[in-house]
């Protein structure tokens, strides 16, 4: 067993590894490699599933499958961060760090998110496809681009501020950040309005003037706090904490048909019909309700599944393990992978669904071994490396 002074954030204080944690952050760096082979590859990448506008149309069920199975990936971002957070906080107390000096480290890290997202994952967008869909607002040329590593970042900065408040205002703050997202929402006939930039980032994502904000700060600070809340119930009993995120995703999952059905709270989008798709089918941009209990409740219950199987992990998910415990990096290197695919073997119009998957899996392996070396190096670094940042 390795000592603290070499664990990383999925560690228990004693040092050990939280397999499931590291196999679910792998498993979802493979599906969202599957999204962005999807957009550089295929050409085929829906990103339009914003409030305030039609959601898009798929061509195949394939086409809406690909897009489906990817849908858990954001919200698994933000709720695994809450959760290593918190076990990251409480091993190196055991290493003798100050709350000041993980504090200073959670607001370092969540500025260098927000830095990555405009110097380095936005100029890899640039090498994909024009955007084939209008989001909510207006104005010119994108300059500044707010997505995901940016929505992190912040997170991070807040949540390092607040992660010490006991569990129940760490769910109501976080239950409160989702009733907002659907109450502070407007409605779709004000999806042309240009919202000032502040507001962009604080709640309403969509484009106003050089500005296009994907990840607005307060949908997604619920997610985080309830990773922060499955952190302290790891840390109290792993086994168990398992067995509640099963019961705690069945009923997520049961509330996500509960609120379809009625079709009205917690849907900006409300089904069409009864039919799978139509139900399936939810709103990403802001996260609405419905959307955070299908995703949350499918990622609790692959949570539990995994913690049955370590030892078939420990076998034969060797490449889950590998990009979990390197996901920043692989997210990095996994965009330009992909872009550089696209350009060229698609550049002169994207390839069929089945053919994105080739190129997908030839993508995971060419990114293995880069993150086996870089997961190696990491380790080997001491607890408070900048290389541990990624």
């Amino acid at each position: 067993m390795k000592s603290l002074a070499q664990s990383t954030d999925n560690t228990l204080p004693g040092g050990q590894r939280l397999i499931p944690l590291d196999a679910f952050r792998g498993l979802i760096m493979v599906l969202m490699a599957v999204d962005h082979a999807n957009y550089f590859v295929a050409r085929m990448h829906p990103t339009g599933e914003f409030w305030g506008i039609p959601l898009p149309e798929y061509e195949s069920i394939l086409a809406f499958i690909t897009r489906l199975v990817t849908q858990p990936c954001a919200p698994g971002f933000f709720f695994l961060m809450g959760t290593g957070m918190i076990l990251f906080f409480h091993s190196r107390q055991k290493i003798g760090w100050t709350e000041g000096k993980i504090t200073r480290y959670f607001l370092t890290r969540g500025l260098i998110l927000i830095l990555l997202q405009f110097f380095i994952e936005n100029p890899a967008w640039l090498l994909g496809p024009a955007e084939s869909f209008s989001p909510p607002g207006g104005g010119g040329e994108v300059w500044f681009q707010f997505g995901v590593l940016f929505g992190l970042g912040l997170a991070m900065v807040i949540w390092a501020i607040l992660m010490r408040l006991n569990s129940g205002l760490v769910v109501t703050i976080s239950l409160a950040a989702v009733i907002l997202t659907q109450g502070l929402t407007p409605n779709a006939d004000k999806a042309d309005a240009l919202f000032s930039p502040f507001l962009r980032i604080l709640s309403i994502p969509g484009k106003t003037g050089h500005i296009q904000v994907f990840y607005p700060i307060l949908p997604w600070l619920g997610f985080v706090g309830f990773g922060v809340i499955f952190g302290r119930w790891v840390l109290r009993n792993a086994p168990a904490a398992y067995r509640r995120a099963l019961f705690a995703g069945i009923g997520f999952l049961v509330l996500f048909f509960v609120i379809r059905i009625l079709g009205s709270f917690g849907n900006f989008h409300p089904p069409q019909s009864y039919y799978w798709t139509d139900l399936l089918h939810v709103t990403k941009y802001p996260p609405s309700i419905s959307f955070l209990t299908l995703t949350l409740g499918f990622s609790l219950v692959v949570l539990f599944v995994l913690s049955r199987l370590e030892d078939v992990i420990s076998r034969w998910g060797r490449s889950l393990l590998v990009f979990g415990r390197t996901a920043l990096f692989f997210y990095l290197l996994h965009l330009y992978v992909f872009a550089f695919l696209g350009l060229i073997f698609a550049s002169r119009g994207g390839v069929g669904h089945p053919q994105m998957y080739l190129f997908w899996l030839a993508g995971l392996f060419f990114l293995y071994p880069l993150c086996l070396l870089y997961g190696n190096f990491k380790r080997k670094t001491p607890p408070d490396s900048i290389w541990r940042f990624f």
